[in-house]
């Protein structure tokens, strides 16, 4: 990327078509589509069902939550069903924990059957509630009376939004782009959660194939697993992660950029936007001398290397893909994602029609405390106008404005 085209895409990200994005970034934009569109409906649905504030995104369904059975689980049956680290699973596990949908223990508890355990008690019985801190294998989950329902209504809504995908882009495309998924996803060696993980780290592993089973993988499914796939494969190869390389790096240049416009350029949250630890290394911060406060961030020389391999290592790895996956599949995967891009009815993208959030949810701008919380300080209100506002930038146009790569926020459910 040249200095010019860094400069551009400072001030409006670059005017971008969908036929020029790389592969990853348009089943990352189709991914976070649905994504925010099943989220709001499931938010609205908690809500009419007596939960409200119920922030979960399909992640969490996908990746954790479909695992847990009425009876429980162990840490460590669940850790090895959802095919990952176990650090990663107490992690979310102690978020769910902390907004009521889980409750954690050394084995089910004499007369506190699951979903009658309070925070309270939960607290008193754990040092580190709340966290993945001390968090044992041999412990038990069992869904709170929050986390049954929100696996009762999570499991019909893949079809639900999957059945509106098909009436408003038409059911051949979208079966057209299923089977060119389908075509990456049956053919990969190694076994792969259904949803692509949030805040995994590059050197995770992920076990030998053992089955080849088809039936039963939505349609984030199999965004999911083909957009992980390809990240496996750059992060490999780039010392720079994709999801870096994809959202800042990409954005930035040898000018410097206001730190808080990182959120709006990439379409990220301003915490997972924030210049944290692992992305130091191709940043530099300093004072803005023309604010009163607030700092400007700009490319290191390593920065702009990782810059510089981003649209090279994407495009090597789509045309390994045609080699390993087929060219006419591979082919057909992206003109089917960018058709759902680019599809527009009158002057409006048919992709924002999803992305209009339902009266009563977040993204709509309802200040609703999340669940189990009686009010909302002001870190949350600064967080969800935050959410209206990059919602109101993907409704104005999602190409240029979805994320070139998922970035789940904790604060959101682990939603985008």
């Amino acid at each position: 990327m040249n200095d010019g085209e860094s400069k551009r895409n400072q001030g409006s990200r670059g005017r971008r078509t969908a036929s020029e994005l790389p592969l990853s970034a348009l089943l990352s934009q189709v991914l976070v589509a649905f994504t925010i569109e099943f989220d709001n409906e499931f938010e609205q649905r908690m809500a009419e069902s007596g939960f409200p504030g119920a922030r979960l995104s399909l992640v969490l369904w996908s990746n954790l939550i479909r695992f847990i059975p009425r009876k429980g689980i162990t840490v460590g049956d669940l850790t090895r069903k959802a095919i990952a680290s176990q650090e990663r699973i107490k992690h979310h596990l102690g978020c769910l924990e902390r907004w009521g949908y889980v409750v954690l223990g050394p084995g089910p508890v004499e007369g506190r059957p699951a979903g009658k355990t309070s925070k309270q008690s939960a607290r008193a019985e754990r040092d580190g509630w709340g966290s993945g801190r001390g968090i044992r294998a041999d412990w038990v989950v069992l869904l709170t009376s929050a986390g049954q329902q929100a696996a009762k209504l999570w499991t019909p809504l893949f079809g639900v939004i999957e059945e509106r995908w098909a009436t408003r882009f038409g059911k051949v495309q979208i079966d057209q782009l299923r089977e060119a998924l389908l075509a990456v996803v049956d053919n990969l060696d190694v076994e792969l959660p259904q949803g692509l993980p949030g805040l995994w780290p590059s050197a995770e592993t992920f076990p030998a194939r053992v089955s080849r089973e088809r039936a039963g993988l939505s349609l984030p499914a199999l965004l999911s697993q083909s957009l992980l796939a390809f990240t496996i494969e750059f992060d490999r190869e780039s010392r720079a992660p994709l999801e870096f390389s994809a959202n800042v790096l990409r954005v930035l240049g040898r000018e410097p950029t206001p730190l808080k416009d990182l959120p709006r350029l990439t379409g990220g949250s301003p915490e997972r936007t924030d210049i944290g630890w692992q992305l130091k290394p191709y940043v530099s911060t300093e004072a803005d001398p023309t604010a009163n406060r607030g700092k400007l961030v700009r490319l290191t020389p390593r920065g702009l290397a990782a810059q510089e391999i981003y649209p090279r290592l994407t495009a090597e790895i789509e045309k390994r893909w045609e080699k390993s996956f087929g060219k006419d599949e591979i082919r057909s995967m992206r003109r089917s994602l960018q058709d759902l891009l680019n599809r527009r009815h009158e002057d409006r993208s048919l992709l924002s029609e999803g992305l209009v959030p339902p009266p009563g949810v977040a993204r709509a701008g309802a200040l609703v405390p999340a669940l189990g919380r009686r009010d909302m300080g002001p870190a949350a209100r600064k967080r969800a106008r935050d959410l209206v506002a990059q919602n109101s930038d993907f409704l104005r146009d999602p190409t240029e404005t979805l994320p070139h790569y998922p970035l789940w926020d904790m604060n959101r459910g682990f939603g985008p």
